[in-house]
C-alpha cells in the first residue's frame, strides 16, 4: 500500500465512512441476510459486490460523509453484478458489452418483462426500494407527468389510477394487497406515467456545493435523460468527483458509468457534467427527490 492509500484509508476510517477500501478487490459473494433485508428484491443465489467495496475512490481523495439510513449510505452499498457483466435489455439482449469502455459496472437489480423501467425510472425505482426497506413505505409517492400524486398507500388500499388524457381519477379496482407483487405492480403504473418531466418538476434543487449521493441531474423532454449521483469524493484541495448510473431506453440495467480509460469517477469541478450518452448537463438540472434524508 502507498502512502498515499494509506492516508485515504486511514481518513475513511476516522470519519467512520462505509467506504475506505483502496483496490477494488472485492469479489463476489452471495448477500447476506442483512444485505437482503435492506435490498428486498436481492435473492441469497445471486453474487453480488457492495459498490464501496467494488469502486474504491480515486488516490487521494475519500468519501463524503453521508447521514446514517439516508438514500446516498443505501446507495453506498448496492449490490453489483460480477466484474464483466454485460447491460442487457428487458428482453435479454445485450445493450453494452461488458467490455465497452462508458461501463464501469452493472446493478444486480431486476428490469423487469416490460419497456417501462428506463431512465428515471431507475431513479424511482431505487429510491422506492430505500424507503421500503426502512419500513416508511407510507413516503413511497411520486409525481405523473401530468402532476397527479400516485402513493403506495393508496394503491396498496387497493385503489387504482383511471387516466383520461391528462386527468387521473383513483377508484376502487383491486384488493387490499401489501405484497412485494403488488408493490412492483404500483412502480410498473408509476413507470408508465412518470418520466423525466415528472423529475424535472421536483421542488428540491440542491446547490453544486451541497451535492451529495441519491442527488441526480435531470433533463426533462421526450426524450429526455437523468442519471443519479451513487458517491462522491474530495480531495484535500477540495476538488469533488462522483460515481454515476442510470437506466436508459429501452429498459435496461442499471449500470454505473465511466467517463473513459481514467476510471469510473467523473469530476464535478466544471460547469457542466457530460456524460457519455447524452449531452451535458448543467449545474441548473441537479436535483433531489423528497425524503431523501433518514428525517
Amino acid at each position: 500500500m502507498t502512502k498515499t492509500s494509506h492516508r485515504v484509508l486511514l481518513l475513511a476510517v476516522l470519519l467512520g465512512l462505509p467506504g475506505g477500501a483502496v483496490a477494488g478487490s472485492a469479489g463476489p459473494r452471495a448477500p447476506t441476510k442483512e444485505e437482503r433485508a435492506r435490498y428486498p428484491w436481492l435473492s441469497a443465489e445471486r453474487s453480488i459486490r457492495p459498490l464501496s467495496e467494488a469502486i474504491p475512490p480515486p488516490s487521494g481523495y475519500a468519501r463524503v460523509a453521508v447521514e446514517e439510513g439516508s438514500f446516498g449510505e443505501w446507495l453506498r452499498g448496492l449490490p453489483l453484478r460480477p466484474a464483466g457483466s454485460p447491460v442487457l435489455d428487458f428482453r435479454g439482449g445485450e445493450i453494452l458489452a461488458a467490455d465497452h469502455a462508458a461501463l464501469a459496472a452493472v446493478a444486480e437489480l431486476d428490469v423487469g418483462s416490460a419497456n417501462l423501467q428506463q431512465c428515471a425510472d431507475s431513479i424511482i425505482r431505487l429510491h422506492a426500494e430505500w424507503l421500503w426497506s426502512r419500513g416508511q413505505k407510507d413516503r413511497i409517492a411520486y409525481r405523473f407527468t401530468s402532476g397527479h400524486l400516485a402513493s403506495w398507500t393508496r394503491y396498496a388500499a387497493g385503489e387504482r389510477a383511471r387516466v383520461s388524457g391528462s386527468k387521473v381519477s383513483w377508484v376502487k379496482g383491486g384488493p387490499v394487497d401489501g405484497s412485494r407483487a403488488t408493490f412492483r405492480a404500483y412502480l410498473d403504473l408509476v413507470f408508465t406515467y412518470a418520466g423525466t418531466l415528472s423529475l424535472d418538476a421536483e421542488k428540491q434543487r440542491p446547490k453544486r456545493e451541497d451535492v451529495r449521493p441519491g442527488d441526480f441531474f435531470v433533463l426533462g423532454g421526450s426524450p429526455g435523460h437523468a442519471v443519479l449521483v451513487l458517491d462522491v469524493a474530495r480531495n484535500e484541495k477540495g476538488e469533488r468527483v462522483a460515481l454515476l448510473g442510470q437506466g436508459f431506453i429501452p429498459a435496461q440495467d442499471f449500470h454505473v458509468l465511466s467517463p473513459g480509460e481514467d476510471g469510473p469517477w467523473f469530476s464535478l469541478d466544471g460547469e457542466e457534467v457530460a456524460t457519455p450518452f447524452w449531452k451535458p448537463f448543467p449545474w441548473s438540472s441537479l436535483r433531489r427527490l423528497y425524503g431523501a434524508s433518514t428525517n
